[in-house]
């Protein structure tokens, strides 16, 4: 069977699988390789140490399998819609329910069984291995890099995971679809603490959704107010890409908000012990960052949106044994106070 069949038949079982789109690039040294590794160099990856580690097997697929010939790229839409204005906090889209890499784990077994059946040997990832993804999407036509380093999709916009299999199939590769960001600069002019410090770079260290996810301590006394409203995750810049005039609500209804979530106050959130913070958030990706960096943010939205009648709450949430939640819930009574 010759390249052109099979990855015809690899696209078909990935629209099966759900997948909106599945593209193909060569295994080779991804494009953006040196000015990676110049950005880990300069310490842009924050307290992410596993992005420092295995660089080189992040920058070529080959040293990951051996004989990869091609990279298979793949585009699982996740758009839930948009968020109520009257729940009085924001959590980033990809997080209103299941956590994604589950989801997109299972799919990705059932792909690589039938491309094991095709004569392939493949590593699947999905945002969980060594791998510049946003590259190989790109040398394949699936969608482009934007100035704010999220990969954009001329039919999905902004709001879609990214999943890869590198493979020993020798499979013809897509053409590019080239950067169709132009002028615009929307993403870098809206973000909240100008983490976009130059186009296709991003500082992780002033990025709100690093801030509020990757970050093990304290946040920055400097960006706490500019986090506003937001409890876990930003997405401004993807909310202010013109490319998602085209996006569509996914067909994935565990990507869909979770209602026992957002019929939560700010406030409520505060009252969660560990084992009711486990329970709430059973399955979401919000489960990985713990109960305490979790308040800690809850904490911080508070003392920049809440009123005397979350004081309570905090006062109470300031007496913490857990340091990191006391420490930020003190600072938001101090806000509140002073209003």
């Amino acid at each position: 069977m010759n390249g052109k069949i099979i990855k015809g038949n690899i696209q078909q079982v990935a629209k099966q699988l759900g997948f909106d789109d599945c593209r193909v690039s060569r295994a080779r040294v991804a494009g953006h390789a040196d000015q990676y590794l110049q950005w880990v160099q300069d310490g842009c990856a924050g307290d992410m140490k596993w992005l420092e580690r295995n660089v080189e097997r992040r920058c070529d697929p080959r040293l990951v399998v051996d004989g990869a010939c091609s990279v298979v790229s793949l585009a699982l839409n996740y758009y839930p819609g948009e968020q109520d204005p009257d729940v009085g906090y924001r959590i980033a889209k990809y997080a209103w329910n299941e956590d994604y890499h589950d989801i997109m784990e299972g799919k990705l077994r059932d792909l690589n069984e039938a491309m094991v059946e095709m004569g392939g040997v493949q590593r699947f990832y999905s945002d969980t291995g060594p791998v510049l993804e946003r590259d190989f999407a790109t040398a394949s036509g699936l969608g482009w890099n934007g100035k704010s380093c999220v990969q954009i999709h001329r039919g999905i916009g902004t709001w879609f995971f990214l999943a890869e299999m590198i493979t020993t199939l020798d499979l013809p590769a897509d053409d590019p679809f080239g950067d169709h960001c132009g002028k615009c600069t929307r993403c870098m002019v809206a973000c909240p603490t100008e983490a976009i410090t130059e186009a296709h770079r991003v500082d992780a260290r002033r990025c709100i959704s690093y801030l509020t996810i990757e970050h093990m301590g304290s946040i920055p006394v400097e960006f706490r107010k500019l986090i506003g409203d937001r409890i876990y995750g930003c997405d401004t810049c993807l909310d202010v890409c013109p490319w998602n005039r085209f996006a569509s609500m996914s067909r994935e209804s565990k990507f869909h908000a979770r209602q026992a979530v957002f019929q939560h106050r700010l406030r409520d959130f505060l009252d969660l012990d560990d084992e009711g913070f486990r329970g709430l958030f059973a399955k979401s990706p919000i489960k990985r960052i713990k109960r305490n960096r979790f308040l800690r943010n809850v904490c911080v939205a508070l003392g920049n949106v809440g009123t005397k009648e979350d004081l309570a709450a905090l006062r109470k949430a300031a007496e913490d044994e857990d340091s990191l939640i006391s420490e930020h819930a003190q600072w938001a009574v101090k806000e509140l106070e002073a209003k």
